[in-house]
């Protein structure tokens, strides 16, 4: 594979990239340099215009006011979308997930519009935030292993019709809407409340991602041993009594 490239954008580092969400973009290049492909990676801050020539975007959390304020850049300038309309892979990780939906309630109280990229609205919880480890069935779609993440949010995000459920949980809250989903994905987009970073604890997912962005069905084995080790281990934390 090693004609082949893939341009990797992380998206507003400088408001959007708690809990190591920044692991996945690393996780993502090292995946892809490991099949011998070669990997351009473009981070790009909230004072500079998204590109609209990225094969994957990668998006992470943030604390509520940078997430208001990465909601109406990302809207006032474009690019995401135009990204997506040319076939770019989304991967986004809790306030990121909320931005990419249709709206999302801001830390003015305010229903906020987010960029419609994924059929999920997001709304502020009335209960217990939700913090843990967790531990979620993959949508058989997707054909992957289970899903192992940290969530720390008070969002609740209903997923319309338009998208399906990244996950279902065994352990902890996932969309916090008391269905037992978690996440949410269309053919290209996908959002998750999980921290981790997840990549890391979910290696599979990132390949997922390569493969997506240069239309394969399969890329060349790597060793996982390191990644295998950190899965079991975070697995075994979820499903341990508190």
């Amino acid at each position: 594979m090693s004609d082949s490239s893939l341009r990797v954008v992380w998206v507003y580092p400088d408001l959007l990239s708690t809990y190591g969400d920044q692991g996945n973009v690393l996780v993502v290049e090292r995946r892809a340099r490991q099949r011998g492909l070669h990997v351009q990676r473009v981070d790009v801050r909230s004072d500079q215009p998204v590109p609209t020539s990225g094969d994957i975007y990668l998006i992470g959390g943030g604390e509520d006011r940078p997430q208001r304020l990465a909601a109406e850049r990302l809207v006032r300038d474009g690019g995401l979308q135009r990204a997506v309309d040319n076939g770019a892979i989304v991967f986004s990780v809790c306030a990121g997930y909320q931005i990419i939906g249709h709206e999302f309630v801001n830390d003015l109280g305010e229903r906020q519009a987010g960029l419609g990229l994924l059929d999920v609205t997001s709304v502020r919880g009335t209960g217990e935030r939700c913090v843990g480890d967790v531990l979620a069935d993959m949508d058989e779609n997707l054909r992957l292993p289970q899903l192992t993440g940290f969530e720390n949010h008070q969002g609740v995000t209903h997923v319309g019709p338009g998208a399906r459920p990244l996950a279902r949980v065994r352990f902890g809250r996932g969309n916090g809407t008391g269905d037992g989903t978690e996440g949410a994905w269309n053919d290209t987009v996908f959002g998750t409340y999980m921290h981790g970073p997840v990549l890391a604890r979910n290696p599979q997912i990132a390949d997922l991602l390569v493969k997506l962005a240069l239309d394969v069905n399969a890329l060349p084995p790597v060793d996982d041993r390191w990644y295998e080790a950190l899965r079991a281990e975070r697995i075994a934390a979820a499903t341990q009594p508190a």
